[in-house]
């Protein structure tokens, strides 16, 4: 029979990661399905499809933001559980898994409340016009009404992946997707709800993904089990430590995309801005076929990374490193002949309008051509993470964003508004020579580190 838990210390490292990389992958394209489709089906209803697109197009990046307290909490503490299961600190491994359990309820429904009472305001910000408001405020309150679902979904799902279960952790992302792609049209034409019944088939689907992730959790089979109890401040503050590079990662994307809305908005005009909009959710989508599955091959395979750091195991984490890195550059080639080859097919699912259809073809080949260089950005920030050098990922992090938020504020001032969606490639090449250089410079002191980490483990928290 086979076995379906991973031993993170032992396995052969290429086979490991490739267990590990492939359903994570699998899994967070899958979940792009979430948006995507909900795009799809929208961008085609009669009439109204590619205004109610570019309405729930400025949703899309409050939903992000919203979903990156998932992160803040999942990725905060999975690494660090990872690193006391190789210490062998299963009690400890416990603590923090049930501590993470209590701060993601807490924080999803204060996050209800917040989004709820001031998500007029922010969409108005944040890119609506008059004609596409009504279509961004009913997708938008339905899905922040089921916050705690899609948190509690994608938070908890890191800590199946960290022990092993990457085959659960798809399984998780997999079943909200496909209830989603079938109660999409459901709701949308045959109940004839439209946009607000693809908000409706997004909440379902992820309150089935929460409650297969916690009852998973709750197995028998779990090395550590879901429960109650052991909720330490001292874990709180471990946990922010770690995740708040993953989340400001996630959240910073999410305020650059809006931001692009309303510059988009701002530049384009009457008329022409919705259009853009529409476009830029269009790219977005397809950008996410690109991010999300390589964000799975680099933060699927952080236990890896993680677990024989805390081992003690530099030779394995170097072998690791290497695999991890070939495959995004791997994966982001093919999408590269993707892009030139396939994406006028792409644009005809989300809308018929010609002139949409062409600008975003245009927009998607300018926002992926330095898909490489992202290639290398990802597994070295998200590895730097999982080595425990929170502060120099964030800085790669944040150093990006920086260039990007420039782009999006000069190019169109000086240039025109279509000259908004080179900001992407600048910030990637940019930000992936300055992540290079600092990685080999510090990552030999790290491994160096870690030989004497078995001698001279950490404390428990």
């Amino acid at each position: 029979m086979k076995k379906r838990q991973n031993d993170l210390g032992q396995d052969p490292i290429f086979s490991l990661v490739l267990r590990l990389a492939i359903p994570t992958m699998l899994a967070q394209l899958v979940s792009v399905l979430y948006s995507i489709v909900d795009r799809m089906y929208i961008g085609n209803i009669p009439d109204i499809g590619t205004t109610a697109l570019a309405g729930v197009g400025v949703c899309g990046p409050i939903v992000t933001l919203l979903s990156s307290f998932a992160t803040l909490i999942g990725l905060g503490g999975s690494p660090i559980m990872a690193m006391r299961m190789g210490q062998g600190q299963k009690d400890m491994a416990q603590r923090i898994l049930n501590t993470c359990f209590l701060v993601l309820v807490v924080l999803s429904l204060g996050l209800t409340a917040l989004f709820l009472l001031t998500k007029e305001h922010l969409l108005l910000w944040f890119g609506a016009s008059a004609d596409t408001f009504p279509y961004a405020d009913t997708y938008m309150t339905i899905y922040t009404a089921g916050t705690f679902f899609a948190l509690m979904a994608t938070g908890m799902n890191s800590f199946l992946i960290c022990q092993g279960f990457s085959g659960l952790g798809m399984g998780t992302v997999m079943l909200g997707a496909a209830l989603n792609i079938v109660l999409d049209p459901v709701f949308i034409f045959l109940l004839d709800l439209g946009v607000a019944g693809a908000a409706v088939a997004t909440v379902l689907s992820q309150m089935a993904s929460c409650a297969f992730v916690l009852l998973s959790l709750r197995s028998r089979k779990m090395p550590v089990r879901l429960g109650w109890g052991g909720f330490r401040w001292a874990i709180v503050r471990k946990v922010l430590a770690f995740g708040v590079s993953p989340f400001l990662i996630i959240a910073t994307d999410s305020i650059l995309l809006i931001v692009l809305n309303a510059v988009l908005q701002h530049y384009g005009g009457p008329g022409f801005g919705d259009t853009l909009v529409a476009c830029a959710t269009i790219v977005q989508s397809y950008m996410l076929l690109i991010t999300m599955p390589m964000g799975g091959i680099t933060l699927g395979c952080q236990p890896v990374i993680s677990f024989n750091y805390g081992a003690g195991r530099p030779d394995r984490i170097r072998s690791a490193m290497k695999v991890i890195v070939g495959l995004c550059v791997l994966f982001c080639t093919l999408m590269l002949v993707v892009t030139y080859t396939l994406s006028p097919l792409f644009t005809r699912l989300f809308t018929d309008d010609a002139d949409t259809m062409a600008r975003s073809v245009t927009y998607i080949k300018r926002f992926t051509c330095m898909l490489l260089p992202l290639a290398v950005q990802y597994p070295l920030v998200d590895e730097m993470t999982a080595l425990a050098q929170v502060r120099r990922a964030l800085f790669c992090s944040l150093f990006r964003k920086t260039v990007f938020f420039t782009g999006l504020l000069a190019l169109p001032f000086f240039f025109g508004a279509e000259a908004t969606f080179f900001s992407e490639p600048i910030a990637d090449l940019v930000a992936a020579t300055m992540t290079s250089v600092l990685f080999l410079r510090s990552f030999p002191r790290v491994l160096r580190q870690c030989e004497t980490f078995r001698e001279h483990p950490t404390e428990p928290i």
